[in-house]
């Protein structure tokens, strides 16, 4: 076994059966077929999509029918955009519901001049570049956020991401030197930086201390070269195919597994792969994710 017995749980996101961006995918799918098919390929948690009910006493009943936790769920933060004040009070919102569901840790994204949303503006050609007044915004209200998240026990992990401000290599390590240890953690996320053109290795190797919730996903290159060629948008992209399941793209997960086990790590692992759930059967790619795994980190 390479990790310690129950330091780490693995989710899976409900984004691979309905898709908060572009909800024509997987508009059919239900709620309860999402979560109970979660269940069934294996999984013990899952993170929040636009259609769980935001009743926590409503959703703690679906997930506890079914062996579910919450292991976190997506904000957007506009810091280099709009007043603090503002972005604050949604996120304290946004923590006290997580609160409620148990959750630990806060996925936070700077939404400030992202283009991941934007279905017509190429990924790579229109990629956001912040300023270091907009870093210096963006280091200080994230501060703000990681001890607002304190104040009820739980942890704010920063999620580097396509079509944003903070996606490559050289800017994530940029974040973690202008903020505090005790305010801002890491997200990190295998698909997003093999699609950013970066190691995930080199890049998890870089920042083991930060890293307090892990997304697992798998790029297909051919569809990301596909992608560069054509100045396709991230959701032009996200619908070609660019991300699957770990074990079913180009990523060496062994690797990455046998790091994070050497580091002790405790927390979640969510696998989540944007894919057209029309092309791509929620079910079978949950339980193809599941089983891979299972037979490269013993978990």
């Amino acid at each position: 076994m390479m990790f310690k017995e129950h330091s780490v749980k693995l989710a899976i996101a409900p984004i691979a059966w309905t898709n908060d961006d572009m909800p024509e995918l997987g508009r059919d799918n239900t709620f309860e077929q999402c979560i109970s098919e979660m269940a069934l390929a294996g999984f013990q948690g899952s993170e929040v999509g636009n259609k769980y009910p935001r009743s926590p006493d409503k959703l703690h009943r679906a997930l506890e029918l079914r062996g579910l936790k919450i292991a976190s769920a997506w904000f957007s933060a506009y810091l280099t955009v709009r007043p603090y004040a503002e972005t604050a009070q949604a996120f304290c919102a946004h923590r006290d519901f997580l609160h409620e569901m148990g959750a630990k840790v806060i996925v936070v994204s700077e939404q400030g001049r992202s283009i991941q949303g934007q279905i017509d503006t190429p990924l790579f050609a229109n990629k956001p570049v912040f300023t270091e007044a907009e870093w210096a915004t963006l280091a200080d209200g994230l501060g703000g956020l990681g001890r607002l998240a304190a104040e009820k026990d739980m942890t704010l992990v920063y999620h580097h991401h396509m079509g944003t401000g903070v996606q490559t290599g050289g800017e994530i390590a940029h974040l973690m030197q202008l903020t505090d240890p005790g305010e801002v953690s890491l997200l990190f996320d295998t698909g997003h930086l093999a699609f950013a053109g970066e190691n995930p290795l080199e890049v998890l190797r870089a920042h083991l201390p930060r890293i307090k919730h892990v997304h697992l996903k798998d790029i297909r290159p051919e569809v990301v070269q596909y992608v560069k060629q054509n100045q396709l948008s991230f959701l032009q992209a996200v619908k070609a195919g660019a991300f699957t399941v770990p074990g079913d793209g180009c990523i060496e997960f062994a690797e990455i597994f046998a790091e994070l086990a050497r580091y002790s790590y405790t927390g979640w692992f969510v696998v989540e792969a944007e894919q057209d759930p029309a092309l791509a059967d929620p079910l079978e790619y949950a339980i193809k994710a599941r089983r891979y795994i299972r037979e490269t980190s013993g978990l």
